[in-house]
């Protein structure tokens, strides 16, 4: 899933050239170029399809040149992630209905593919052999407010597989140190692994209305009807998750627990947190000089020289156009920012 905008990455990340498409830790690599090399590492590039909006299409053909072009698919607007995960259900139903599929954002990093690997291939077998939709919970390592959270059930159904007793938005710090302290809960990391004829039958049970519109064009998937069918099928979608929509309601979901280094860097203290570091704790990316900074994140270009003195845990991103200097305490509010300038500036700096 590639079709956000990243609004809390702004102002590196604009809605014309997102997050998913930048190197936000200095890799080498975009994260979505990150994302596809973990999965090619055990899947055929014929299996991978990137589901985005219709106007990040070149983008994706220009960072993956070795994804098939029928399989970059172009969303004709955002709808969160139901309508999309439904989109690419049907049309893998219509080439294969026994086709299992693992759902993941295209955005997060995780440091250890391996592990990662072998999670995967635990929950492809589970739903392979139940009719299951399974979730990877991540184990916490502390107690994050900006994470939803997964409770499970205290004993196994499979290997490693228990079952969701109950989905938890962004918690409260007091209580998610409470959800720490139990031992039952889980970050939710939003990768899912299912067989696409078992989600299909969880649209029609609890989003009958999105189902309705995508079976009605069934038939149009993987023709030359396929883009007009959609430019029928959106406008009528709910704007809504897959987390509300079908996840917490249904009863057939459950939960690996999982370590593989995840993170869904959704925020700049997110980036701080998996940046290379100075002693100090600054993480910099740019030519950049700080005295007497700490634990502050500095990202600006490399044609400018940026001198700066006297910051304890801030945010400073500097591009052509914006330059912001934010507390990182106040980093949930960025989104309100960009709002705010949206307001005031219009869409220029957006």
């Amino acid at each position: 899933m590639a079709g956000g905008i990243g609004s809390r990455f702004w102002p590196m990340s604009r809605t014309n050239y997102p997050k998913q498409f930048l190197d936000i830790l200095n890799t080498g690599k975009t994260l979505i170029q990150a994302t596809y090399d973990r999965f090619a590492s055990f899947i055929p590039a014929e299996n991978i399809f990137v589901v985005t909006s219709s106007e990040y299409i070149n983008i994706v053909k220009k960072q993956l040149p070795q994804l098939p072009l029928q399989n970059i698919l172009g969303e004709p607007s955002r709808k969160n992630t139901a309508p999309c995960i439904a989109y690419i259900s049907y049309k893998l139903s219509q080439l294969d209905p026994e086709a299992s599929l693992i759902v993941a954002p295209s955005d997060h990093l995780i440091l250890d593919p391996i592990a990662f690997n072998k999670v995967c291939f635990e929950a492809l077998g589970f739903v392979s052999e139940h009719n299951a939709l399974v979730t990877l919970g991540i184990q916490p390592t502390y107690p994050h407010t900006g994470y939803g959270y997964i409770q499970f059930e205290q004993y196994t159904v499979s290997d490693n597989v228990y079952k969701v007793k109950l989905f938890t938005e962004k918690p409260e710090l007091d209580i998610a140190k409470s959800f720490l302290a139990s031992g039952d809960f889980l970050w939710n990391a939003g990768i899912f692994v299912w067989q696409v004829k078992n989600i299909i039958p969880a649209f029609a049970k609890h989003l009958p209305e999105m189902f309705d519109v995508f079976e009605a064009e069934k038939t149009h998937f993987n023709t030359t009807q396929e883009n007009p069918a959609l430019q029928r099928i959106y406008p009528l979608c709910t704007n809504i998750s897959i987390d509300f929509g079908i996840m917490e309601k249904a009863d057939n979901v459950y939960v690996i627990p999982s370590s593989f280094g995840w993170s869904d860097l959704g925020s700049w203290n997110s980036a701080w947190d998996n940046f290379a570091k100075d002693k100090e704790e600054n993480a910099i990316k740019g030519n950049v000089m700080v005295f007497d900074t700490q634990r502050s994140i500095v990202h600006t270009p490399e044609s400018k020289l940026v001198v700066i003195q006297g910051l304890e845990d801030y945010i400073v991103v500097d591009t052509n156009d914006v330059l912001l200097i934010c507390k990182r305490e106040k980093e949930q509010e960025i989104k309100d920012y960009v709002a705010e300038v949206k307001r005031n500036k219009g869409d220029k700096y957006l």
